[in-house]
């Protein structure tokens, strides 16, 4: 028996505890720890304990996630002790909300955010889908984690709508653009990892540096207009066909909670350059779930994929970059060999070629109206999972022309 009362199964037990932050009617937003289907506010029960501190009662992760790897490990111990103990089972009422009494925000201020491009089997489904009859790899994809920087601005947290943006697109057989809303409106389904400790500018992060910087982990939907990136992204890559909205989940699962995850990531061939290897390339093993409207299209699995955490982050600062508190660094687009294991609707419908039936329509991108939810789960101690919630978003219509 525990303090609270958390179902049997539930992908959000003492082995997880996620952080996030969340507000009631009327109550500044401040941290709070899911448990089963309820949120803790963690500032009253350090209260009430007589051990206050101010970062738990901020309206971000920030200040909390500032304070390093030690204290991390000494919160979360002691709320697996005090949530364990059952002789305080009939106090923690007054420190708990039900899932539908809260508001969840934005769980920490993204610093910059830096998107990867760590998945084989995506990237050679893109190539051969962009660049048919050339190699589906560019050289450089084997030797170094590609990315680019991404707008931070616009990274949303979970449920917040996401209007249809607009922007030049190649013409139908011509070179000359056209101006509109984006026909070709696509998701990336990502997992994001997010910088608690900061680091100096000039100083690289190796890569078993990893856990003394990185707080924890969240979901991301990285949206993409790809008719507008098709027409912008030579010779610099992504720009307004990503930058409108990125969701990630309102949860942000403790690297402590993944322990059990770890696994080897797959063979790299060729070997990496030195500060790309080592044994602490670790990979991870999350089942992930893409619901289109209601239907599950594709489960990507992040097991396969071909960069690992450690080594995104050790090429994000071999140069001297520096990460800041906040910062996120997301994964790219997770697919797995099959079709069925897609993470984007591009490789979902090749290109558009292929629609699949959503809800007895086909489809191949996305339509006002339509929602897309990245759900995710990963192994804990015994038969245990732990869960990441959802990244949920539905696209709505640019104002003037939404009905």
């Amino acid at each position: 028996m525990t303090a609270v009362d958390i179902p049997a199964g539930s992908p959000f037990g003492l082995d997880n505890l996620p952080y996030g932050v969340f507000s009631t009617p009327g109550t500044a937003p401040r941290v709070g720890v899911r448990v089963g289907d309820r949120v803790l506010d963690l500032a009253a029960l350090f209260e009430d304990l007589e051990i206050p501190d101010p970062a738990l009662s901020a309206d971000s992760l920030g200040p909390f996630m500032a304070q390093g790897p030690a204290r991390w490990a000494e919160v979360r111990d002691r709320l697996q002790d005090e949530l364990a103990g059952h002789s305080r089972r009939g106090e923690f009422g007054q420190f708990l909300h039900t899932l539908d009494r809260v508001h969840l925000h934005l769980p920490f201020r993204v610093g910059d955010y830096v998107d990867f491009y760590a998945n084989e089997h995506h990237a050679r489904n893109l190539g051969a889908i962009l660049r048919p009859g050339s190699a589906a790899l560019h050289p450089n994809w084997k030797y170094l984690p590609v990315g680019y920087h991404g707008r931070a601005g616009t990274v949303v947290v979970s449920g917040t709508e996401v209007v249809r943006p607009s922007g030049q697109r190649r013409g139908i057989e011509t070179d000359m653009p056209t101006f509109g809303p984006s026909q070709r409106l696509d998701i990336e389904a990502e997992v994001g990892f997010v910088v608690g400790v900061p680091s100096r500018r000039g100083v690289p992060i190796p890569l078993g540096d990893f856990d003394a910087h990185v707080f924890g982990a969240v979901l991301v939907d990285d949206w993409s207009a790809r008719d507008i990136q098709a027409w912008e992204y030579v010779p610099l890559g992504p720009f307004l066909g990503k930058s409108f909205a990125t969701s990630i989940s309102a949860w942000v699962v403790p690297m402590g909670a993944l322990e059990h995850a770890r696994i080897a990531q797959p063979p790299q061939d060729p070997e990496p350059l030195p500060y790309l290897r080592g044994d602490r390339a670790w990979g991870l093993d999350l089942a992930i779930e893409v619901s289109w409207n209601g239907q599950v299209v594709s489960r990507p699995p992040y097991a396969q994929m071909y960069w690992s955490p450690a080594q995104m982050l050790a090429h994000l600062t071999v140069g001297g970059a520096s990460v800041r508190t906040g910062d996120l660094f997301a994964s790219g687009t997770v697919s797995g060999a099959e079709r069925s294991q897609c993470g984007s609707l591009i490789e979902l419908t090749w290109g558009g070629t292929e629609p699949v039936t959503v809800g007895g329509r086909p489809s191949t991108f996305l339509e006002d109206g339509d929602e897309v939810v990245i759900a995710a789960t990963a192994p804990g101690p015994g038969d245990a999972r732990i869960g990441f919630g959802e990244v949920r978003g539905r696209v709505i219509g640019r104002p003037e022309t939404a009905g």
